[in-house]
């Protein structure tokens, strides 16, 4: 039998009931609804109304109040401006402090000090040359015109005549006692007639003896640089010292030959016109500037074969070490004999004429110390004069074939 599929009555009558309670709560949505819409449309017309009413307010007052307004009364133009004054000078902005500058070093006080001092001694030595050119009158220059025109048979009457000769600076005759000049170049066989090259004349000591020897018949060249160089170099003081020398009597000194070298590379150019070379107090020069070798090599070349070599020179303790006792003027003589063999020289001969054996070579300031210089003054001044000058080797070579 067949399922009925017909919905019972009593379902029908519920939702019949459902139904009759939900309709009237629609209606009152919908209601509500409606109220609000037109709530929202009248409040909106309100405001269009008020938009209106206020624009119109503005269309019908604001004539009126532009027209309420006076324009302001005219007055009078106003004084010209007086004049202006000149422009305020301007404040010049402070330039920024300099830095301080950094303290000298050790070194560069001692290079100053060093400057200062070579200052000092141009200036003494052109007021002393000042004062011995104001020496020379005519009747000065007349004898030593005649001291220099002589011709002497012998070595022993050129020396006599030159030590006694009044061309001497003040103060040089009293060197004879310590310096043996006639009998120094007696052992290196100087000959009036010989051409004699002088390295390193100082202040002129054997130059005033040589030149006078050897104006007539022979020949006189010293070493020198240039007197015009720098002023802030060492040598330019000797070499204008030496020019100042040699300048002040043309009567003596006129016939006295320069060979000018560059101390940083000498060349003398002298190649075989030399008979004797002297070498006095100057050899510890070559070992101070590393120069030994270059000096004796040039030397080597000024000589004419068989030529002389003659060296005087400060002398050290046996065995010192010649570069800690060169800047005080001494080197040991085994080294000084062995350096210049080595450079083609022999050996000829010793002298002990220059000895002393009272210098004990260990003085405050080196050679300096003891006279003429006495460079320390007043201190140990008498101990200095009874040792006298100091202890020298006198040594003769012989030029060989390297």
């Amino acid at each position: 039998m067949e399922r009925s599929t017909s919905i019972p009555t009593f379902a029908r009558k519920r939702t019949s009931i459902t139904e009759r309670a939900t309709a009237p709560a629609s209606a009152a949505c919908a209601v509500t609804a409606r109220l609000a819409d037109s709530a929202r449309a009248k409040h909106a017309q309100s405001r269009a109304a008020l938009r209106s009413a206020l624009l119109g307010a503005c269309l019908v007052l604001g004539p009126l109040a532009c027209a309420s307004q006076k324009p302001a009364p005219a007055t009078s133009e106003p004084p010209p401006p007086a004049p202006a004054g000149p422009p305020a000078a301007e404040v010049a902005e402070a330039p920024p402090a300099e830095p301080a500058a950094p303290e000298p070093t050790e070194e560069e006080r001692q290079a100053q000090a060093a400057a200062e001092r070579l200052t000092q001694e141009f200036a003494q030595m052109r007021a002393e040359a000042d004062q011995e050119l104001a020496r020379w009158t005519p009747e000065l220059r007349a004898k030593a015109q005649a001291l220099a025109t002589k011709k002497y048979g012998s070595l022993q009457a050129a020396v006599a005549a030159a030590q006694a000769g009044e061309h001497r600076k003040p103060g040089h005759r009293e060197r004879d006692v310590y310096r043996h000049p006639a009998e120094t170049l007696q052992f290196f066989g100087l000959k009036p007639t010989h051409t004699v090259l002088e390295y390193g004349p100082g202040e002129g000591w054997y130059t005033e003896l040589l030149a006078p020897i050897l104006a007539s018949q022979g020949r006189l060249i010293v070493t020198s640089t240039d007197p015009k160089g720098p002023e802030d170099v060492r040598a330019t003081l000797y070499a204008e010292r030496l020019d100042r020398f040699l300048s002040k009597s043309p009567e003596i000194y006129g016939k006295v030959e320069r060979a000018i070298f560059d101390p940083a590379s000498p060349k003398l150019g002298l190649e075989g016109t030399v008979d004797v070379a002297l070498v006095i107090r100057g050899m510890h020069g070559w070992v101070r500037d590393d120069k030994v070798d270059l000096w004796l090599g040039e030397i080597h070349k000024a000589l004419k074969p068989g030529g002389t070599l003659g060296i005087v020179q400060h002398r050290a303790a046996p065995g010192a070490d010649p570069k800690d006792s060169a800047p005080s003027c001494y080197l040991p003589e085994a080294v000084v004999v062995e350096r210049v063999e080595a450079n083609g020289f022999k050996l000829a001969g010793r002298a002990e004429v220059n000895a002393n054996p009272k210098d004990t070579r260990d003085h405050e300031g080196g050679v300096w110390a003891l006279p003429p210089s006495l460079r320390n003054g007043d201190k140990d001044r008498e101990k200095y004069l009874a040792v006298g000058e100091s202890d020298r080797m006198t040594l003769r070579f012989t030029k060989v074939a390297k």
